[in-house]
């Protein structure tokens, strides 16, 4: 197998190298390395350049049969998820400023969600992806999705060391969550870089607790909105078309975006995003406090009874009934 070294990506006046790129490396396998160096997510890129006679060349298509040379120069378009928040953040001395994103997307998640068109492309994704799994599922169990780039792990910044990165407390968090879930990792990258990425956390050999499988950007689908357009999201019904002991009832997905819930609105939280991991890793409690959340809500027999947009403010039966209890004070 020959390999096409050092593929140039000129996104704006920045180049990047792209290395380790074979003939048998897919389009869609290539954009998942340009996202690993850029951070512009596959469904923002345009390869305005990747041609095969004329036409822009499919994610399915190889490298080898649009026959790149090394040191050729592909064009990138597209913009990371910060900068478009950044710039899509209101002015400061704004008076004041309504915040309708929430309700907006939730209009588009009914659509979204039982639209047919999407519905039969999970039904693909159960029957064509391959699941590896790394260690047994356990009966019993609820089921935890994770994210990995700035849900667990700052993967922009800078640092000498991969711990350096790390989202502060996550061996703890995982240790706590694996008592009462089954642990999934699933991120809009290549099987390659998700497995080292594990590696590099210290997540793939813990004794403490263990990983079921790993989802990559293959077992996601594009889906149309009217705000977002055309964009790749994460669902569920694909691990649970594998699982059936597993449903809505009993999994719960954590994300720094919110659109990758779009299949799946009423099982996604949204993770406050870990980013500038040299400023914030001796501040950051994120984990802490949703591994007591998960631990909070692991007897809950029906998840879609929560609303884990309001996680912060949950309280077990069991805290409400002691709370509302008179303090020995007030006892004669």
């Amino acid at each position: 197998m020959s390999c096409t070294p050092g593929l140039i990506v000129k996104w704006g006046s920045d180049e990047r190298e792209i290395k380790d790129i074979f003939d048998d490396t897919t389009i869609a396998e290539l954009k998942a390395r340009i996202y690993e160096e850029t951070g512009v997510r596959p469904d923002r890129q345009k390869l305005l350049n990747l041609r095969l006679r004329g036409k822009l060349a499919e994610d399915e298509q190889t490298i080898g049969s649009i026959g790149l040379k090394p040191g050729f120069k592909l064009v990138l378009m597209g913009s990371r998820e910060e900068d478009i928040a950044e710039a899509s953040n209101p002015p400061e001395n704004m008076s004041e400023v309504v915040n309708d994103l929430d309700n907006d997307q939730e209009g588009e998640e009914v659509v979204v969600e039982n639209a047919e068109v999407y519905l039969a492309k999970i039904h693909k994704r159960i029957q064509n992806y391959k699941i590896n799994e790394l260690n047994p599922l356990r009966e019993n169990k609820k089921l935890l999705v994770l994210d990995i780039d700035y849900t667990l792990f700052d993967h922009r910044s800078v640092a000498s060391s991969g711990s350096e990165l790390m989202r502060p407390y996550l061996h703890e968090f995982l240790t706590r969550a694996y008592k009462h879930y089954d642990i999934v990792i699933w991120s809009a990258t290549s099987m390659k870089w998700i497995n080292e990425k594990m590696k590099l956390l210290g997540v793939s050999n813990n004794s403490n607790y263990k990983i079921a499988f790993h989802l990559d950007y293959l077992a996601m689908i594009s889906v149309c909105t009217p705000k977002y357009g055309l964009v790749d999201v994460k669902p569920l019904g694909v691990i649970w078309g594998k699982y059936p002991a597993y449903s809505a009832k009993n999994t719960i997905m954590f994300d720094d975006i919110r659109r990758n819930f779009l299949m799946n609105p009423k099982s996604g939280l949204r993770i406050k995003p870990f980013r500038q991991a040299h400023l914030n890793r001796d501040k950051d409690r994120e984990l802490l406090k949703l591994a007591l959340y998960l631990e909070l809500v692991a007897d809950v027999q029906d998840f879609q009874m929560l609303n884990h947009r309001k996680w912060e403010e949950y309280k077990s039966k069991k805290h409400r009934r002691k709370s509302q209890r008179p303090s020995d004070e007030f006892h004669g």
